[in-house]
């Protein structure tokens, strides 16, 4: 038999407090008051020299209380961060003579040591607010100084770990995270045998994409739930998690915990610095680089290091793009200072400071202040700068500093450790030409290598997603033999590649071909960019050609295309899913923009004139690097307003722009129309596409359109070099492997039911998990074959007898198949042969509709004054409307909801959440519903909502719940008053039976879709 969940926790504590160990038990502490009594005793400790003579009064203590309710978990973590590193309160003392004083709560450098306190509790219950509420228990909960800080939620291990992170969602939804517990910092959740953590959020910001599991400095994944704790949740490393490897993002309003990877990186360049040795870091594109450059440089200033300065290098195309943004973002809740210069002279003013500060920089930059004080050794400024310690970090460490530089950097900063990301390194099998003796590889350049994490380790973990490439041929064989003919050469026994060599440049340049391209985009990708999910929830891409000239020309055959006054027509499948797709720009980094002829500004004016119609902007000329932060957000959509369709970009045309260093988890696909570039930019480019999203981006997607054969044996070059001999674990199966195991898939569905109706809910319990486990095969396979372009949507329907109502049907059997299985196991977990965490990508459409129209709602509560809000506030009545028809009930609770969010002003609303609201306003509904039935039958109105919260439409027979609630209910007084309406001891549970039947089916299971 397994642990149950007490068990699971009993030794998650004795794990946590024995050894050696600084958490202590409080097994005492089970309630809100125990938690705050708690809490008030710790701060009486470490502020004694305000209080052990005047005693905080219960009125000063309410004061505090107030401040310490958060109204969202990067709220709390601001207020942790706290001035320097010092979280306080302010108590306006009752004697007026005492007058105002500021008390300490928590030190973040206080690590082990100082003033912190490290305590663990359990079986924490929390009280229902009101009684449509619930009381909750929390699993078990480490607190420091008295705060909750890190969550943690366990089930058996037949159970799966997602059913505990939708445990705290459902917590967070209901309020549960308030007053002294809106501090919590971190969740984790664990089945025993899986364990993972995640940042806290609230509920609508929960991703469970970004559950993370442990891995420890080699790369070794830590499943289990005490080896978890040993290497996570031991002090110093629980403090730290909270503290030092935790980022405050100010554009998102999030907190960001690092993943584990970053974690070691971080250490080792710790190690490193201690020894006074530079290095490098080989962390694959996409895994997160800037963000781990940033804790590094950061953490390079902390209190006892050498360095007086640590510079972080970027070149002038990253200022164009992220690395800036994303520093300033970063940093303005961190302990540590970031200036980006302004000048050279602001430069020079900022490295003579004596604050030990983080300084954002250009090489351009950089190299104006040596040549300003180059050969000038009796120059009081010169002496100093050259006596600096300097701690230079390069994020992209070969494009944004040459050797040749780096050599000119050294000489002048002689005294200065360099420590270079890259996700790209040069090794010998690709490293530069020779010349002198400037160094070749990136070994070579910067040092040994501090820590790796290469392309294969992060799908592994879940961190990058593999990519699935898709070669076509725009130029068919006849065609090509015509060309090699034409210069003389006989193509017999020419291989495919051979021929290849012989196509001229013209071959790819035509308006044929790119029209060919532009068609296969719209009218073949639909899939691929998911436009069946319909307005808001679609993929974006990136095309990307070999020059502007080509870039340019694109631009206006897809303006023809969506004009309608080309041959390649949008087709009525493509316009059904999305009327105005595609929209499309193209973008130039500021040095191309600069380097381009008059005529090339003229067609770049009308770009932005377009661009200004379709998003209500006003960019000219004059402001391109504007211009180019605007698109990266419509096509990145990192925030709730480019989460509606009107704000959205589909695809964005550029030569190298955004290739390099660009963060966009919504862009699923990269269009390539160009020769194959080195194996490091081929890698580069391809990890545009790969961010983790959502459930249904299964890969990143790369299309190739030009010189497929030759650049077939560039990426096998390139995944060869780059995925430390993984290459065939980092790329999709081709179209046959998939299609065959879609085949094999589809006949065990068809064995274990042919259709919907014959999965019958009250089959034992042996068949239905045979039914599970093969829909999930089918799920998984069917999912997978639909973003290649030989998938043919209707050829697969008359095929195979598919259809999305037929898909839908087996959906909802799946789902409630999972639910009585869920309810039957035993604790042996050789019973359980299905996973219980998987997630169908199948998602029903009413769901989809649902989910865009929280975020539309949402985007605009959170930025009512944006642009194009009045057609965001139409967008709104449309998809209400729509959701109405398909779930009136539910639609009717939005509608007022939303009708009250208006009638408020939205500008008093900002910490307002749309979800929320309408969860409250459903569980209330649910409430009456179910306490009216309760005390008209005379049930047990906890008995009556497990019922319901169990309940399965189609099951005939006793529902789960069902005897129970019988058995409890006060059947004597229900007589009493209902004899005289037909109601005998003979028939009244058929009676009653039918009639809560109808309430629930027609009533209370429409609401329920919120739980989907």
């Amino acid at each position: 038999m397994g642990l149950s969940e007490l068990e699971m926790e009993e030794r998650l504590i004795d794990q946590l407090i024995n050894g050696e160990s600084q958490w202590s038990y409080r097994k005492d502490i089970r309630t809100e008051t125990q938690l705050w009594g708690n809490f008030k005793n710790i701060l009486f400790m470490n502020n004694k020299k305000y209080l052990v003579d005047n005693p905080l009064t219960d009125l000063e203590f309410e004061q505090i209380k107030s401040q310490l309710n958060f109204s969202s978990p990067y709220q709390a973590a601001v207020w942790l961060r706290g001035e320097n590193g010092i979280a306080k309160v302010d108590v306006q003392r009752e004697d007026a003579a005492l007058g105002m004083v500021q008390l300490e709560v928590f030190r973040s450098d206080n690590i082990s040591g100082g003033t912190s306190v490290y305590e663990v509790i359990n079986q924490f219950r929390v009280d229902r607010e009101a009684e449509m509420d619930r009381d909750r228990r929390f699993d078990v909960t480490l607190l420091i100084n008295g705060l909750p800080m890190i969550q943690i939620e366990l089930k058996k291990k037949t159970v799966g770990y997602m059913a505990a992170f939708e445990q705290i969602r459902k917590y967070s939804e209901e309020g549960k995270y308030r007053g002294i517990f809106s501090t919590i910092q971190m969740f984790i959740v664990s089945n025993g045998v899986d364990t993972k953590y995640i940042a806290a959020a609230d509920a609508q910001h929960l991703n469970r994409e970004f559950l993370t599991s442990w891995v420890d400095k080699d790369n070794k994944r830590v499943n289990g739930y005490l080896e978890f704790a040993k290497e996570v949740l031991s002090i110093p490393q629980a403090h730290k998690m909270v503290t030092e490897f935790l980022v405050l993002d100010r554009d998102k309003k999030a907190i960001i915990i690092l993943r584990p990877y970053q974690i070691h990186a971080i250490q080792a360049v710790e190690g490193a610095v201690a020894k006074r040795q530079s290095g490098y870091v080989w962390h694959t594109t996409g895994s997160g680089k800037t963000l781990t450059s940033y804790k590094v440089a950061r953490n390079l200033l902390r209190k006892g290091s050498s360095l007086n300065k640590t510079i972080f290098i970027v070149d002038r195309k990253d200022l164009d793009q992220q690395t800036g943004t994303s520093f300033q973002s970063y940093a303005e809740n961190d302990v540590v200072s970031v200036d980006q210069t302004d000048s050279v002279r602001d430069l020079v003013t900022k490295l003579l400071s004596s604050e030990r500060n983080l300084i954002v920089t250009t090489i351009q930059k950089l190299n104006h202040v040596m040549k300003r004080y180059a050969n000038k050794e009796d120059n009081r400024n010169a002496r100093l700068l050259r006596n600096l310690t300097v701690g230079f970090v390069v994020d992209e460490c070969h494009r944004a500093v040459s050797p040749e530089k780096q050599q000119e950097i050294i000489k002048f900063f002689p005294k200065s450790l360099w420590y270079g990301f890259t996700g790209t390194p040069i090794f010998a099998e690709n490293a530069r030409d020779e010349k002198g003796n400037l160094a070749r590889t990136t070994e070579e350049q910067y040092g040994p290598r501090l820590h790796e994490y290469t392309v294969k380790e992060a799908i592994h973990d879940n961190a990058v997603l593999g990519f699935q490439v898709e070669y076509i041929d725009t130029v068919d064989r006849d065609s090509m033999i015509d060309y090699v003919n034409q210069q003389g050469i006989e193509e017999a026994g020419l291989s495919d590649q051979e021929i290849e060599k012989y196509l001229p440049k013209e071959a790819y340049e035509s308006d044929e071909h790119k029209l060919h391209v532009i068609d296969k985009i719209i009218n073949n990708s639909r899939h691929k960019f998911k436009l069946n999910r319909g307005p808001g929830k679609t993929y974006s891409a990136i095309l990307t050609t070999k020059s502007i000239p080509d870039a340019q020309r694109y631009y206006e055959l897809f303006q023809q295309v969506i004009r309608g006054e080309s041959s390649v027509k949008i087709s009525e499948k493509t316009k059904r899913h999305v009327a105005d797709f595609p929209k499309v720009t193209v973008t130039y980094s500021l040095q191309e923009t600069e380097e381009t002829s008059f005529e090339r500004q003229e067609q770049f004016k009308k770009v932005m004139q377009d661009y200004n119609e379709m998003f209500n902007t006003k960019f000219d000329l004059g402001q391109i690097g504007t211009f180019n932060h605007d698109v990266n957000n419509r096509l990145a959509r990192k925030r709730d307003i480019y989460q509606s369709r009107s704000e959205q970009i589909d695809i964005v045309i550029v030569v190298d722009r955004l290739l390099t260093g660009f963060d966009s988890p919504s862009t699923a696909l990269l269009l390539i129309d160009r020769p194959p570039m080195t194996p490091q930019g081929i890698i580069q480019a391809f990890s545009r596409t790969n961010r983790i999203y959502d459930r249904d981006k299964r890969y990143g997607q790369v299309l190739i359109f030009e010189y497929p054969n030759r650049f077939q044996s560039a990426v096998e070059e390139a995944f060869f070099l780059y995925s430390n001999g993984g290459e065939n674990e980092i790329q999709a199966p081709d179209w046959h492997e998939s299609y065959e195991r879609f085949i094999e898939a589809f006949h065990k569905l068809n064995e274990v039911a042919p259709n919907p109706d014959s999965v019958d809910m009250n089959d034992d319990v042996d068949k239905l998990k045979l039914f599970v486990n093969a829909y999930q095969q089918f799920d998984k396979t069917y999912g997978a074959i639909q973003v290649y372009m030989e998938y043919n949507e209707e050829e697969f329907s008359q095929k195979f007898g598919l259809n999305p109502d037929k898909v839908e049907d087996y959906h909802g059997k799946y789902e409630n198949a999972l639910e009585i299985i869920r309810e039957s196991i035993d604790d042996d977990p050789d019973t359980v042969v299905i996973d219980f965490d998987y997630q169908l990508s199948e998602v029903g459409k009413q769901q989809i509709d649902y989910e865009y129209l929280m975020l539309l709602m949402q985007s605009i509560v959170n930025e009512p004054t944006a642009k194009n809000t009045d057609k965001r506030l139409k967008d709104v009545e449309v998809y209400l409307a729509k959701f109405k028809e398909s779930n009136p009930k539910l639609g009717q609770l939005i509608d007022e909801v939303w009708r009250e969010a208006l009638f408020m002003g939205m500008s008093a609303t900002d910490e307002f959440s749309v979800s929320k609201k309408i969860r409250e306003r459903v569980q209330a509904r649910k409430d009456k519903i179910e306490t009216d039935i309760a005390l008209d039958y005379y049930f047990n109105k906890e008995d009556f909502r497990y019922l319901v919260d169990s309940y399965i439409p189609e099951k005939e027979g006793r529902q789960i719940g069902e005897q129970n609630l019988r058995d409890n209910m006060d059947i004597d007084k229900f007589l009493d008053q209902y004899r005289d309406k037909g109601f005998s001891r003979l028939n009244y549970w058929k009676k009653i039976k039918n009639q809560y039947q109808e309430i629930i089916e027609e009533q209370i299971l429409p609401l329920n879709q919120l739980d989907k």
